[in-house]
């Protein structure tokens, strides 16, 4: 079985346990290479061509924009193709209660037909939101598995979480 791991994660000011801090690497990436390390797959990251701002508060602002103005961001690369894998991890951060615009700028390409779709949402209260009413909205033709919700805090520390929900769902 040939899994692949879409994520975005954002690095830099983040909002943590209800504080702005700086992170080095994201939460949402340091999920994806968890599922990587417990079931193998190729990594991809979202990368918008028009970076999010440094600020985590105007970032949120533009999610907010992006969210209702249903804009999709441009990428810096897209995905063509996905025949070649069976299960796909969808990872991204809760904002406003989905996924960034961005991931799904990258996902509305695809054909999901006999694939099957994993989300995976860090947050820092949130949980899973509607992401996964709206990821299978977009992802047509896909079979869902149970989506996990990882507290961004606690991302680091979630390695054998994450693992087992990996493992269980493909």
């Amino acid at each position: 079985m040939a899994n692949l791991i879409i994520y975005y994660s954002r690095k830099g000011e983040n909002y943590v346990n209800g504080d702005l801090k700086r992170l080095e690497k994201g939460n949402t990436e340091i999920c994806a290479e968890f599922i990587q390390k417990a079931v193998g797959g190729d990594l991809f990251e979202v990368q918008t061509i028009t970076p999010y701002s440094e600020s985590y508060n105007a970032c949120i602002e533009q999610a907010k924009k992006e969210l209702r103005e249903k804009i999709r961001p441009k990428m810096k690369k897209y995905l063509q193709d996905i025949s070649q894998y069976d299960n796909i991890f969808v990872c991204g951060p809760c904002w406003w209660g989905t996924f960034p615009m961005a991931v799904f700028s990258v996902l509305e390409r695809l054909d999901f037909s006999g694939k099957k779709v994993l989300p995976l949402m860090t947050h820092e209260g949130s949980g899973m939101g509607g992401s996964e009413r709206d990821i299978r909205e977009i992802c047509k033709g896909a079979a869902f598995g149970k989506g996990l919700a990882v507290h961004g805090a606690d991302a680091s520390r979630s390695e054998k979480k994450i693992a087992e929900w990996a493992k269980n769902e493909i």
